[in-house]
């Protein structure tokens, strides 16, 4: 057997532990780049999203919701939208009433749910303090405002509705009177104000933002349908 010198041998160790150790080194910066990967995408995310939990009651009204919105909408309904609605309007407390007089899990004023209790025989019993029935109406009067509105795209589309919802057509239609663009809800109808108090234009400018933007996204990943808005 042919014997390794012993310098030869030393300098075998060294390039050896070298070679570990550079092993090691790469281990531990692969790791730190997926902890700084993990942690930029958690910064993309929208704060406001990171920060929401969908209420129990969410879940309990799930598959009312999705079928409600199917049924007036289609297979393609985005349901994950009305979802995030019903979640700004009420958080889907189904006894809920604002100081303004709105009551229910959708949210409608006694003017506007007689109104539509009109319009669809199915509402006809107008319970606004029914959840089944206040979900039908929101998902019935959003078709009726996005029937009646136009968009750049679906999406431009339903935000201009959901603002109707908020504020009222007749002041998204001033809205568009006077845009730049008035097919764009964002960066188009929602800069101008059609003579709102400062405070009522925010309302629903902030009101559109937080439903398409931030709540939509964390119904969608939880399963509650699609949106018109990717």
């Amino acid at each position: 057997m042919q014997l390794v010198p012993v310098e030869m041998a030393d300098r075998m160790v060294a390039l050896a532990r070298r070679e570990a150790g550079w092993r090691s080194a790469a281990i531990i910066l692969a790791a730190v780049l997926l902890v700084i990967l993990a942690v930029g995408a958690l910064l993309l995310w929208p704060a406001g999203a990171r920060a929401q939990s969908i209420p129990a009651e969410a879940h309990q009204y799930k598959r009312d919701l999705i079928r409600a919105g199917r049924n007036v909408w289609g297979m393609d309904a985005p349901t994950a939208m009305f979802s995030a609605q019903v979640h700004q309007e009420s958080n889907w407390k189904a006894n809920a009433r604002s100081h303004v007089g709105a009551s229910g899990i959708a949210q409608f004023m006694p003017q506007s749910s007689r109104w539509i209790s009109g319009v669809y025989p199915e509402l006809s019993a107008n319970e606004p303090l029914n959840p089944e029935w206040g979900i039908r109406a929101l998902v019935l009067y959003d078709k009726w405002l996005f029937d009646r509105v136009t968009g750049a795209s679906d999406c431009h589309r339903i935000a201009k509705a959901i603002a109707s919802y908020n504020q009222g057509i007749g002041w998204t239609y001033r809205a568009e009177r006077i845009a730049d663009d008035p097919t764009r809800w964002f960066n188009g109808i929602d800069q101008v104000n059609p003579g709102k108090r400062p405070d009522l234009h925010r309302e629903t400018v902030n009101y559109v933002r937080r439903i398409v933007i931030v709540l939509t996204p964390v119904y969608v990943r939880a399963g509650f349908g699609g949106t018109f808005c990717e």
